[in-house]
């Protein structure tokens, strides 16, 4: 990916003015969980569409501790386990409590994301919103891959505190090759300066 094609990462006072503006929105809590679902589980816009109530439920019919994301609502094979932030989990527990209100609900077949219209939206209404918000907010040069490079940022840049690797980090992107989760990570010019002194 060339430089000046990739969506711009966000910074931690960004994701919070994001996540405090989509609050406000008329669909706050669906908005807000599919920003969550892009800046902290790194979903692409095509999986947040995808995503269905039985992969993020446990055995017990409770919201889990994980997202078990399937190769069918992934792009190729990249289905993957993706650990819920505790944010993020907090909403989908709310959204559970009112998608339980129809009658007609099914975990295997519903999704979590709907709209008025559809019990399913697509990947380019993801995008879509995803284009407004930012505009919305005057963040310039994001769109629906901001969360999910911010994402596979701040993980490449915490994972060796955990113990963990760059290949970690390349499972929870559901990357073929850590070449690919490389060309995601934005690079550090201060932690460049810094290490130099080191």
């Amino acid at each position: 990916m060339a430089l000046g094609k990739q969506a711009k990462t966000l910074t931690k006072a960004q994701v919070e003015s994001v996540n405090s503006f989509l609050l406000t929105r008329r669909h706050g809590l669906r908005d807000q969980t599919v920003f969550l679902l892009s800046v902290r589980a790194g979903l692409r816009a095509k999986e947040i569409a995808n995503l269905k109530w039985a992969m993020v439920l446990g055995a017990d019919g409770e919201v889990g501790d994980s997202i078990h994301l399937t190769d069918e609502a992934s792009k190729g094979k990249s289905g993957r386990i993706v650990p819920l932030n505790k944010q993020l989990r907090g909403n989908l527990v709310q959204m559970l409590a009112v998608a339980r209100q129809d009658r007609h609900f099914g975990p295997e077949t519903a999704y979590v994301v709907t709209t008025e219209r559809s019990g399913h939206t697509s990947a380019q209404a993801v995008v879509n919103m995803f284009k407004r918000w930012y505009a919305d907010l005057g963040l310039l040069g994001c769109s629906s891959h901001s969360g999910r490079r911010t994402f596979i940022t701040n993980a490449a840049k915490k994972i060796s505190t955990v113990g963990g690797s760059l290949r970690d980090v390349q499972m929870l992107a559901g990357h073929s090759s850590l070449s690919v989760t490389q060309r995601y990570i934005e690079a550090d010019s201060e932690a460049q300066r810094r290490v130099i002194d080191l």
